[in-house]
């Protein structure tokens, strides 16, 4: 087994396992690997350390366990988590029309009465979701997992 740090393409930082280097690239080819943080399936190796092992006539002291493998009760609950937030993907997709690109033009036609209100999803750039809320245009970022394991 061999742990990545990762990156997605919003810059998210996180660590996942893999049987091999071949698994990871198999995986992040076929968008696989998926952000927990905003569900985004194009996903990078970040720059890691290499493991340095120490020669035989250093010193050794023991070295802490960095990553831990998550508690039963810590698995059930990202378990739960993730269903949720699949959940929630179904609900959005099926009651909220997508817009795409132009989020930030369409949630402005609605608040300033252009359109008829109603739900609308798509993607933003970190600057428009500001120039929103400086508007007073309330918005949500949710993680966009994806609908499968």
């Amino acid at each position: 087994m061999i742990v990545y740090s990762l990156l997605c393409a919003e810059a998210h930082e996180f660590e996942a396992w893999f049987r091999n280097s071949a698994a990871f690239d198999e995986q992040a080819a076929t968008g696989a690997v998926a952000c927990p943080v905003c569900g985004n399936t194009q996903i990078r190796k970040a720059l890691m350390a290499p493991a340095i092992r120490p020669s035989s006539k250093a010193a050794t002291k023991p070295v802490e366990e960095a990553i831990t493998a998550p508690t039963p009760q810590e698995a059930d609950q990202q378990a739960a988590a993730m269903q949720l937030l699949r959940e929630m993907r179904r609900k959005i997709e099926s009651d909220c029309d997508y817009v795409g690109d132009n989020f930030a033009e369409e949630a402005r036609k609605i608040h300033y009465g252009e359109v008829e209100a109603h739900g609308i999803y798509g993607e933003s750039t970190d600057a428009d979701r500001e120039a929103l809320a400086e508007e007073g245009i309330e918005v949500g970022r949710i993680p966009w997992v994806p609908l499968e394991n």
